[in-house]
């Protein structure tokens, strides 16, 4: 079982503990000191569809040298302001087949990637690739 919980400790700033045992402060306060509730989504988007991607790419023996997923989403105006779209940008370095990684990117958002399933219910999910030398 996963488990977490967040404790607050001032203003609308919490700790917040996974099972894991490792914590983060999440801040919704415009003076941010950590990410949002809602960054924290995205974070976890892009933090999960890369560790496939990498995973993948290793496997086909791919000889990228570097991976950066960033996302750029847009909420609801109206509570809950969940997520009704977000653009994923794929940017891979080394000399990649391009094939290689849209099938990974593929992969990732069809099968493996468990946030962006959550997400694929309130929101459109768009894709960019970017190869890099």
């Amino acid at each position: 079982m996963t488990s977490a919980s967040a404790q607050w400790t001032d203003n609308e700033r919490f700790v917040a503990i996974a099972t894991s045992r490792h914590a983060i402060v999440v801040d919704a306060a415009t003076d941010k000191t950590g990410p949002s509730p809602m960054e924290l989504v995205l974070m976890g988007l892009c933090s999960c569809t890369a560790t496939d991607v990498v995973g993948i790419l290793k496997k086909k023996r791919e000889p990228f040298i570097a991976l950066e997923v960033r996302a750029e989403a847009e909420r609801a105006p109206e509570p809950p302001t969940v997520y009704t779209s977000i653009k994923v940008i794929y940017r891979v370095s080394g000399q990649v087949s391009r094939k290689s990684v849209e099938d990974a990117v593929r992969l990732s958002e069809e099968k493996y990637c468990s946030v962006a399933a959550m997400l694929k219910k309130t929101a459109k999910i768009e894709v960019e690739i970017e190869l890099l030398p």
